[in-house]
């Protein structure tokens, strides 16, 4: 199955050029007709403002933009380069700008829109769709430390530890990844912890970028 970015939410950003305000709006959206939802709710929310540009990118689907009033190739087309740049799909973004008084020109007006865009998505954070197997650690407390630095390394997330006589790690892994892990674990414990693969699912977990 196909591995690629998307948003982990809905991200809010606020960026003030020469007293220009530009309120950067992420959201993840799977179709098309969401992200025309968005950018509805955002045109209605800031009936007052000056622009509310937008940008969508949908896997497989439609890439859309508009710089909404704002000189072309100001607005619109900046922000949809940032989604770009960040390989980031099933996105849509809304830029609103309530006008400060002074002219930014064009190179101000495109910084501008870009950043309030990456400041959005920062604060939405990213998520990686892929194929990811379910992977239980049983380990001593003694390796505790030690199993968690292994996980990361092979870009695992722990998503519980149980703690009892020992404890029982529950996490997750790249399926590229798991078995380099599993064979790694054995080894720098000396045989002593080995996992075990509980099952597998295609699903968007947030990761560090």
């Amino acid at each position: 199955m196909e591995e690629y970015l998307v948003p982990s939410g809905e991200g809010i950003a606020e960026l003030v050029e020469k007293r220009s305000r530009f309120l950067g709006h992420i959201w993840l959206t799977q179709t098309e007709e969401e992200a025309l939802q968005c950018i509805k709710k955002m045109r209605e929310q800031h009936w007052d403002a000056t622009h509310n540009v937008y940008a969508y990118l949908i896997k497989d689907g439609a890439m859309r933009y508009s710089d909404d009033g704002e000189p072309q190739g100001t607005a619109g087309i900046p922000v949809l380069e940032v989604l770009r740049k960040e390989g980031i799909y099933n996105v849509c973004c809304v830029v609103t700008r309530y006008f400060g008084g002074t002219l930014l020109g064009a190179g101000g007006l495109v910084r501008a829109y870009g950043k309030a865009c990456k400041l959005a998505l920062d604060a939405a954070g990213i998520s990686c769709k892929r194929v990811w197997d379910q992977v239980e650690i049983p380990c001593h407390y003694s390796l505790l430390e030690r199993v968690k630095l292994e996980v990361n390394a092979f870009q695992g997330q722990i998503l519980q530890i149980d703690y009892g006589a020992n404890v029982q790690i529950h996490s997750i892994f790249p399926h590229a990844n798991t078995a380099d892990f599993l064979a790694r674990i054995t080894d720098v414990s000396s045989g002593t912890v080995s996992g075990k693969v509980l099952g597998q699912s295609y699903r968007a977990f947030p990761i560090e970028k």
